[in-house]
């Protein structure tokens, strides 16, 4: 099985441990991004997964290639040019402090990318899934037309798509984004939202919960979900679910909605003390591809995405560096992550 993913691999750069931003007098140097670390999930699954982007040809741009080819992805489809790596600066929340987030990536490389940078006929020859987020067109409307253009070259070559709507109020506004993301969303065949990114981007949300006070209503989410699917007409719409009591403990499960079955499957849910939560959803995602490549059942496609994002909340930097039998050993387990003897 083969998998593509397209968007944009920063560099991160954090204070270390828990100190902010005006005490630090370093800066850890690591790579992400939504679509990379979804990647990086996949090929540590052990699925061939490639990850197209555009960067420079030089050091810094090399070290990001090379970041992605240490875990086995593919980088030989990334196109190669431009000045500048994107920046995010990431201050990790603790307590009662959430978590800072700062970016540096307007003129990257892959943020002046055109449409004649990427051979999209070529890059899905014998590609059987296409995975982008909402964080990836925010970029320009040059980006939505590249994004655009890929998901019409996978459809053409019968690849599955799947979108993380990821909705980023830094990089455009919500009117932005639902003109884009409606135009894109009708090639999508599986969609990843939360209740947050749902509202911003279609003004779908569910009724009688409260997204910062920890409240869930299944009902609702399963009307969100519906919403989602009757409007794009996607097959599978899944929506993730975080209680947040603090910056460290959250509540994490999800709900996967199959439209041929019309069946709304819950995970088990998991009480997080969370090393690093950047790529959480990303790690979801890359889980739920895989579930769903694998052929796995509904439910058991929902316990293994969540099973894989739960055990990432627990490693530093973007990426999840799991593997399936570790992530199937919890998913099977009672969620507490002890040994069972």
């Amino acid at each position: 099985m083969k998998v593509v993913t397209f968007g944009e691999l920063m560099v991160r750069l954090q204070p270390f441990n828990y100190e902010r931003f005006v005490q630090a007098n370093s800066l850890e140097f690591t790579f992400g991004g939504g679509e990379a670390n979804v990647a990086v999930s996949l090929a540590n699954y052990g699925l061939d997964a490639a990850f197209v982007t555009k960067l420079p040809a030089h050091a810094i741009g090399q070290a990001a290639v090379n970041s992605l080819r240490r875990y086995g992805v593919d980088t030989s489809m990334i196109t190669r040019g431009g000045d500048r790596v994107g920046i995010y600066y990431n201050e990790k929340g603790a307590s009662q402090r959430g978590s800072v987030c700062i970016y540096d990536r307007a003129n990257s490389a892959i943020q002046l990318a055109q449409p004649s940078d990427f051979d999209w006929d070529k890059i899905f020859e014998g590609v059987d899934w296409f995975h982008f987020t909402g964080i990836t067109p925010a970029l320009g409307e040059n980006v939505v037309e590249i994004c655009r253009e890929a998901c019409k070259a996978a459809k053409a070559h019968g690849v599955k798509i799947s979108c993380d709507l990821n909705y980023r109020g830094k990089l455009w506004t919500r009117e932005q984004a639902r003109a884009a993301m409606t135009d894109l969303c009708q090639y999508v065949d599986v969609c990843i939202s939360n209740e947050e990114d749902a509202k911003d981007v279609f003004g779908i949300e569910a009724e009688a919960t409260d997204i910062y006070g920890g409240k869930l209503n299944a009902e609702g989410y399963k009307s969100v979900a519906k919403q989602l699917a009757d409007k794009f007409h996607f097959e599978k719409v899944a929506i993730t679910l975080r209680e947040s009591h603090s910056a460290f403990d959250n509540g994490w499960s999800a709900m996967l909605y199959d439209v041929a079955s019309n069946e709304y499957c819950f995970s088990k849910k998991y009480d997080l003390h969370i090393i690093d939560r950047v790529g959480g959803g990303d790690s979801f995602g890359g889980g739920l591809i895989y579930s769903l490549l694998t052929g796995k059942t509904t439910q058991e496609a929902v316990e293994f995405a969540v099973a894989a994002s739960a055990l990432k909340h627990s490693i530093e930097g973007d990426y999840n560096m799991m593997t399936v039998s570790e992530v199937e050993k919890l998913a099977g387990g009672d969620g507490s992550g002890r040994i069972q003897r």
